[in-house]
């Protein structure tokens, strides 16, 4: 038998009845005789309660507290769990993050894992315990207790299997797997029985929210086995690994992201360097741009576009303010109101006329294209929010991924 890593989100550990169908679970596949370890999150919506908490007490509080008070979550629910395993008979044991091992940098809240010290783990599997873990924590050098900011669970599961060479690192979420779009609101979407690790790295970082793009970063570098599942049935996941052939599909899904923003440099001299000035302030202050345009110009002025997380556009206006005596930009405008709307597939980088389809789909359902960004297995575009479900759909249609 094998080392089987499981990680089960909030929703699958929310309350009391799903804690119990999680342990049934893990005890099911430890009966058949493997080694079982499990990465856990907080219930339900414990870390945005614990984040009212803290707003009420101080909404400027640190990032070292924070960390202290939002890894607390995860402690609760790894508790909880075993408890339930206790009563159906197993030998268990839960582990907090930095019992586990995870030793990380020191930025708090946005943390990243260096190394796993498996010394514990490995001692409670030879004693044939199922040992639950506390994902999205670890200890810096300081012994202070860090969180892995978004997707950390995810991040968490895949490096316990990478350390500890399971056969298979297995994500449980509330859907079945991996969809061709969103299926709440493209009803022909359907579950793909596997996929890339590049094309899940594009979906995960252009709007999918099935796996944390880090987490996909690193099962592609320690070439880890996962596997997209459904925590509420038994239906067979979508298995994310290194194909050399998958279904013969130009577009494997249809992403949408709601969660950047535009802003144009308008009137900007037409000199040598510019581009650079504005992007290496923005890369300095931590900005990561996407999608960027820059118009010819008339040899005097240019326009100068890009798109950035909606939490980062404040930040990013009063950079652009602060230093308008270097950048010379006649106006500064800017818009929420836009969404990136993304295709991707590896078989497009061998086929033409894949962008030309995208884009009459739109033309065809009337929807106007604000940027476009293409890779070798990606094409973006953004464009108003209120057309972007419409949007999705359409391209959906257009390659009949129905």
């Amino acid at each position: 038998m094998g080392l089987i890593v499981q990680k089960y989100g909030g929703t699958s550990v929310k309350d009391a009845e799903r804690v119990m169908n999680v342990a049934r679970r893990i005890t099911n596949v430890y009966k058949a005789g493997n080694d079982v370890v499990v990465a856990v999150s907080a219930q339900g919506d414990t870390t945005d309660d614990l984040i009212a908490k803290a707003n009420e007490i101080n909404e400027k509080a640190s990032k070292r507290e924070m960390d202290m008070l939002l890894s607390s979550g995860e402690q609760i629910s790894i508790a909880l769990l075993a408890m339930a395993v206790e009563k159906l008979g197993f030998p268990v044991v839960s582990l907090t993050g930095w019992q586990a091992g995870f030793k990380t940098d020191s930025h708090y809240g946005t943390a990243r894992i260096k190394t796993i010290d498996t010394e514990r783990i490995k001692t409670e599997l030879d004693r044939r315990r199922i040992v639950i873990v506390a994902g999205f924590q670890g200890l810096n050098k300081y012994d202070d207790i860090t969180t892995l900011g978004r997707g950390g669970s995810d991040t968490s599961a895949v490096a316990l299997a990478a350390a500890l060479n399971a056969d298979v690192c297995e994500i449980y979420t509330d859907v079945d797997g991996v969809f061709t779009a969103d299926p709440r609101f493209v009803k022909n979407a359907y579950k793909l029985d596997d996929i890339s690790y590049d094309e899940m790295l594009e979906l995960a970082s252009l709007g999918a929210n099935v796996l944390h793009n880090r987490s996909v970063e690193m099962a592609k570098k320690y070439n880890v086995k996962l596997c997209v599942r459904s925590s509420l049935n038994d239906n067979e996941g979508t298995y994310v690994k290194e194909v050399e052939q998958v279904e013969k599909m130009l577009v494997r899904g249809v992403t949408r992201d709601n969660d950047c923003a535009r802003v144009a440099l308008c009137g900007v001299e037409d000199t040598p360097g510019k581009a650079f000035q504005v992007f290496q302030m923005l890369a300095k202050n931590g900005i990561s741009v996407d999608l960027i345009i820059q118009s010819i110009g008339n040899g005097i002025k240019k326009d100068i576009a890009f798109t950035v997380t909606e939490g980062d556009l404040d930040t990013v206006l009063k950079l652009l303010e602060d230093h308008n005596s270097m950048i010379k930009a006649d106006e500064i405008k800017w818009t929420k109101d836009v969404s990136k709307v993304s295709i991707v597939g590896a078989g497009m980088v061998n086929n033409s006329g894949v962008a030309a389809k995208m884009f009459e789909a739109l033309s065809d359902a009337h929807i106007n294209i604000n940027m476009i960004a293409t890779s070798e297995i990606k094409i973006s575009v953004l464009v108003d929010r209120n057309d972007a479900e419409r949007a999705v759909n359409a391209i959906h249609d257009k390659f009949m991924l129905d």
